[in-house]
């Protein structure tokens, strides 16, 4: 399956999330009943399922069960598909693709910290052979530099933060004062914190701190790299100094290395778990797990109260506050997202 594919079938509001979500929940059904559900046209409808096909993620059904011909003789393109009834993959089988399409996207993510670091070293020997990059060793120039990117920024600012974390409580109570206005001022905090961020005395109660003021926040067991990004206008890369304590750090201002970090964010972004201060979203117990699983698998309410044997009113509630837990707007989302963390 191709991730890109895999992924807006889980989402909503894609034209390819709408049409695989009726079709969960209306099997064998055909274009027209589809569309109408999906509040799409009859051919966008078809042109999706085609799409989703290819991909082996829906198949056509002839009057004895689904059926997965192809593009020739009776299969999904052949002549009557208008007529043909779909059939769609178990939630459960798309959700794994994800997971394995997004360790694909992690692993790619950790080649490019690698390129990064060889890049630095290259510019330790000759920084002038590449006028984006500004290699800066003095930690005052370091903080200011990062104040600046922060106080420049007209729109988002994106930060993926790993330790060790070396700055001191006046540091971070500084650092909150400006991020408060800066994002008073309507300036977007996107953060990735490494999974042990909570953990830290200092780093800790500075991270909830901030999500209680606003910032969106998501944890991420391994970043590989240290980065904020102001707009796309400049980055700054922390890397550990060579041979030596301390840090060294690189300004970036904008290039097509700008425009690579800016996408190795977004893409740990989609990797990551929304991040939670409450010490209830790092356990679940088995009846949760149970009804994250049905919900992962499409279940409807009713369909899980009379499984588990539990009340409609129960279930919904439980569904509800799952959801939250996770950060996920549907029920596929959440079995993402709990699968990503072990739950189920």
């Amino acid at each position: 399956m191709t991730g890109g594919v895999v992924h807006d079938v889980l989402d909503p509001d894609s034209e390819r999330g709408r049409v695989y979500r009726c079709l969960v929940g209306r099997p064998q059904a055909r274009a027209a009943e589809l569309a109408a559900g999906a509040g799409l046209g009859e051919g966008a409808v078809l042109a999706v399922l085609r799409e989703l096909a290819d991909e082996g993620i829906v198949v056509a059904c002839t009057g004895d069960g689904p059926r997965g011909d192809g593009p020739r003789g009776d299969g999904p393109r052949g002549d009557g598909h208008r007529d043909r009834a779909w059939e769609a993959l178990p939630p459960g089988r798309v959700v794994e693709a994800v997971l394995q399409s997004d360790a694909v996207r992690q692993a790619t993510a950790r080649r490019a910290g690698a390129e990064l670091e060889r890049l630095y070293r290259f510019a330790r020997r000759d920084a002038g052979t590449y006028g984006a990059l500004e290699v800066v060793e003095d930690a005052a120039q370091v903080l200011a530099a990062s104040r600046r990117l922060q106080l420049a920024a007209r729109h988002q600012v994106r930060v993926i933060d790993v330790p060790p974390y070396s700055g001191s409580s006046a540091y971070y109570l500084d650092q909150e004062v400006l991020q408060r206005q800066r994002m008073a001022a309507g300036v977007v905090y996107r953060s990735i914190y490494h999974g042990c961020a909570f953990d830290d005395p200092v780093a800790g109660p500075n991270m909830a701190r901030m999500m209680e003021a606003g910032e969106q926040a998501r944890t991420l067991d391994d970043p590989p790299l240290k980065l904020a990004l102001g707009d796309d206008d400049l980055a700054i890369v922390t890397l550990a100094a060579d041979g030596r304590p301390g840090v060294v750090s690189l300004l970036i201002r904008p290039s097509g290395l700008l425009r690579a970090l800016a996408a190795v964010f977004e893409t740990l972004w989609r990797l990551a778990v929304p991040a939670s201060v409450s010490a209830a979203d790092l356990q679940i117990g088995e009846r949760d797990r149970r009804i994250l699983t049905l919900m992962a698998s499409g279940a409807t309410d009713d369909a899980i109260a009379r499984r588990l044997g539990l009340g409609r009113r129960t279930v919904v509630r439980r569904v509800s506050a799952l959801l939250a837990q996770l950060g996920a707007t549907t029920r596929f989302q959440a079995g993402v997202q709990a699968a990503r963390r072990g739950w189920l």
